[in-house]
């Protein structure tokens, strides 16, 4: 990579990079039980990244009589959940056609930009589905209709990562499908391979990037191809979020430990090694899901990760809500636009018997990840208070 210094939007240094974007390798299986994989070939399916600036222009004064563009905010809040299944067609979807199915937790979501892990299609049948027909024993395939973006819109969720290994259940006609209604129903996603996704927030530019270890997505376990990724969208927005998929899944899983996890002989990553290349390309948070469990919370170089943020929905009784399993929290961030650190939260949730995400007034979520951040990273962890507030250590 031919790198080199540079200044960005509000003075940020940030790297330019010359970008090669590979074909990467992977294929989508069942998250929840065995690998069973679907080879097909990858969907191609990105937008347009927004044009880099080569500097900030000078405002001119605008002509008597109109009035001045807002000045960026001062800070700007985000919110992010872990993995989302709204229901599994056609059998297993929520009462009352998803109606509410978000309403407890709608208000702990609520931020300046509001974002999520969709862990499934949003299409009819397609008849590619990876489990076959019949399914295959042990095999998982979801979808829910596509008016269901409807459901997520309502919720207030604004961008919707699809990087993960349920994206492409129903092949690459079913990513494609959506796509096209998550659009339809107003909402960004993230995810595809090589897409970099820009919303523009009271002013301020955030890039949003999404990993995962399956085909289609950029890959979590190329770093070099990462950090190219990452200096573009820096190169695009003042802030950067990364959205990645990645761990072990399991009940047993919600220790971070160092080097690569295998689930079932795939590699899901090393997520502490991802991290923070991606941090050091210019990411100011990364937002991890993937274990369907909770994770703890650190810093490196004054920037957040997120290991994973646990189950958020399963409608249709679709993930395993026992034990820790049925826990999630909603994360959120406030970023000044040079990146620094202005505050964050977490908010606790759990799934109900049937998959509804729920809020938890009595804090387990906060009391796991704040247990999980000591025992796994010492003098990095975050610290978590007593009303889920997030800070730096130290």
């Amino acid at each position: 990579m031919n790198a080199h210094p540079r200044t960005g939007l509000f003075g940020r240094p940030v790297l330019t990079a010359t970008i090669v974007v590979a074909v990467l390798a992977g294929a989508g299986i069942g998250g929840v039980a065995l690998a069973n994989r679907d080879k097909s070939d990858p969907p191609q399916w990105q937008s347009a990244p927004a044009a880099a600036p080569s500097s900030v222009p000078k405002k001119s004064p605008a002509p008597k009589g109109q009035e001045e563009e807002p000045a960026a905010a001062d800070a700007i809040s985000m919110s992010a959940t872990g993995d989302i299944i709204m229901g599994s067609a056609p059998n297993k979807l929520p009462a009352r056609g998803g109606d509410g199915f978000f309403d407890s937790v709608r208000d702990g979501l609520k931020a300046d930009l509001v974002m999520g892990n969709l862990e499934q299609p949003l299409t009819g049948d397609t008849g590619s589905s990876k489990c076959g027909s019949p399914p295959r024993a042990n095999c998982f395939a979801f979808r829910a209709p596509p008016s269901y973006a409807k459901h997520l819109k309502e919720a207030g969720f604004q961008l919707l990562n699809t990087a993960n290994n349920h994206s492409n259940d129903y092949g690459r006609q079913g990513y494609k499908n959506t796509a096209q209604a998550l659009e339809d129903a107003g909402l960004k996603h993230t995810g595809a391979q090589g897409q970099i996704t820009v919303a523009e927030v009271k002013g301020v530019k955030v890039a949003a990037v999404g990993f995962s270890s399956y085909a289609g997505a950029n890959n979590l376990n190329d770093l070099d191809a990462a950090r190219e990724v990452v200096a573009k969208a820096a190169e695009q927005a003042d802030l950067v979020v990364v959205q990645v998929h990645m761990g072990a899944e399991g009940s047993d899983k919600n220790h971070v430990r160092s080097g690569h996890e295998l689930f079932f002989g795939e590699d899901r990553g090393d997520p502490k090694a991802f991290s923070r290349a991606v941090i050091d390309a210019g990411a100011d948070v990364v937002v991890g899901h993937g274990p369907h469990v909770l994770r703890g919370m650190e810093f490196y170089k004054d920037r957040l990760i997120a290991y994973s943020l646990g189950n958020f929905a399963g409608g249709g009784k679709t993930l395993s809500n026992t034990g820790v399993l049925k826990y999630g929290a909603i994360l959120h961030v406030s970023l000044k636009p040079d990146g620094s650190w202005a505050g964050g939260k977490v908010v606790s949730t759990f799934m109900s018997p049937v998959g509804v995400p729920t809020a938890d007034e009595d804090g387990k979520s906060r009391d796991l990840i704040a247990d999980l951040s000591a025992d796994d990273f010492g003098d990095t962890a975050a610290k978590i208070g007593e009303d889920g507030s997030i800070s730096p250590p130290g």
